[in-house]
This record gives structure tokens, sequence and C-alpha cells, in this order.
């Protein structure tokens, strides 16, 4: 099987064209492990679709399908722009969580960024969670997949790894959460840093970007209609939230290496 290992922001996947294998939750874990196998947050696949240009499937580290990765979308385009698939700078591709729209910027015949149409967030009114001796304020959010939003003083002293997955286990979620920890800088930028259900700690998250903006606009801490910057582990999102809840989401992809399994 050939793969192609792209990144966006450090959220690395391998990237595969052709059909979904039966065995794809073993081969996902196998794959994705970082001493034994080629070492990613996971594995997408796209293929040609009826309902778009074309469809992504995303399966985590753990083996699970995961709805949605802004990250993986990004790499999606330059992927199949970049290999001949098509030569549209302008892209439908379809999702578990509906069809996205692309919009390439291309560079010396190569795709060096990607502006997605991530649809509307749907943002809820804030919840509170407890774990142990702790107790959470959190903004529930969805972009197609599930997100609880905290706001922090530092987004660099978060225990992320004790606490992502408590809270992506929580019973409040009986099917999983991503955990977002979020300090706002300024009204237009973000400090983000997360864990994503069934990968856990990841570089970025795009959908994780997007939920983050989407709560700060909806608490008055960002502005609507304008471009937040959203400082992830890997590097800056741009994300802009519109007046009637849709998103908007900037940012880079790019291609790592070619590699075929044994």
């Amino acid at each position: 099987m050939h793969f192609t290992k792209m990144h966006g922001l450090g959220n690395d996947y391998l990237y595969v064209f052709g059909e979904v294998p039966d065995d794809i939750a073993d081969l996902s874990v196998r794959l994705s492990d970082r001493h034994f196998g080629a070492g990613s947050d996971g594995m997408i696949y796209i293929s040609r679709s009826d309902a778009a240009d074309f469809k992504m499937r995303i399966f985590n580290a753990d083996g699970s399908e995961a709805m949605m990765c802004g990250n993986g979308i990004r790499c999606v385009g330059k992927y199949v722009y970049d290999k001949g698939y098509t030569d549209n700078t302008f892209l439908r591709i379809e999702t578990l969580s509906g069809v996205k729209e692309l919009e390439l910027t291309v560079q010396h015949g190569k795709v060096r960024s990607v502006s997605v149409q991530m649809g509307k967030a749907s943002v809820r009114a804030q919840e509170s969670l407890r774990i142990g001796a702790d107790t959470f304020a959190y903004i529930p959010v969805s972009v197609g997949n599930p997100h609880a939003v905290i706001f922090t003083d530092s987004a660099e002293t978060v225990p992320l790894e004790t606490w992502g997955p408590q809270i992506e286990h929580h019973p409040d979620f009986p099917d999983g959460v991503n955990a977002e920890f979020v300090q706002v800088l300024s009204d237009t930028e973000l400090r983000m840093r997360v864990w994503e259900r069934g990968s856990g700690v990841t570089m970025a998250c795009g959908t994780g970007s997007c939920a983050s903006a989407a709560a700060a606009v909806r608490k008055g801490y960002c502005r609507q209609g304008e471009p937040i910057a959203v400082h992830l582990d890997g590097g800056t999102l741009y994300i802009t939230v519109g007046a009637d809840g849709s998103v908007t989401m900037t940012g880079p992809a790019e291609t790592v290496y070619e590699g075929e399994t044994a």
C-alpha cells in the first residue's frame, strides 16, 4: 500500500487514495504508532464522490473513525491537486459532517495554503463539568464533531495529558469529546491547546480552532467577521466567524514523505 505522510501545523496523517479496507481499524493503529509504525495521528482515505469532487474518511490513531478534521481536509486539497487528480482550485469534499468547500492557494504549481468553508458552528450556553475535586466551565460547540471549549488564564500550564482523557471519556460525553483549553490574548488572538478524541494530544486541531473561535465570539472575547489568529503548538490558523455562525478556516498544508507498507 502506498501512502503519503502530510501535516497541517504538525497534525499529521497518512493519506491513501482508494477505498477503505476492511481491516482499517487495525491498520490505522499499527501504522500510526510512532515507534513501530510510520507515526501519525491517524489515516485519511481519499476517493471519488457522487456528492462532491472527492470524499475523505478519517481514522484516528486508536482505530476509531472521526467525522471531520480541519487540518486533514486542507491536506486532502493539497493531495488531490499536487498529485494531478484535479486542476481545480475550488473543491467540494464530502465528509461525515457534510460537504465542505475549499479554496486552494497555489504557488509554482503546488498548493501552499487552503481556506475551508467549515459550515456553521453550533455554540450552546456554558455548562459545568466535575472531575474529582476540579470543576470546569466549558462551552459546548459542534463543528460537525463535538468540542468542549474551556477558557483558561494560561494554556501553557494546563496538565493536558491528565485532564484531556478524563474529559474525553467523562460520562457526560458518551461518544467522547474534543477538549480545548483556550487563553484569550486579545480580541483577535487566542492561544489554544487540544486533546483530540481518539488521538490524544496533537500539535493542532482545525475543528478545535474553529470551535474555540466561535466560543470566543459568543462570549464577547473576540470580534465577529474578522480573522482570529489561533496559536497552536504547531503554528497558527486564521478563523473567521460570520454573523450567521458560519466559519472559515485558513492555514497551510505540507507533504512530509511518500511511503510503502511492507
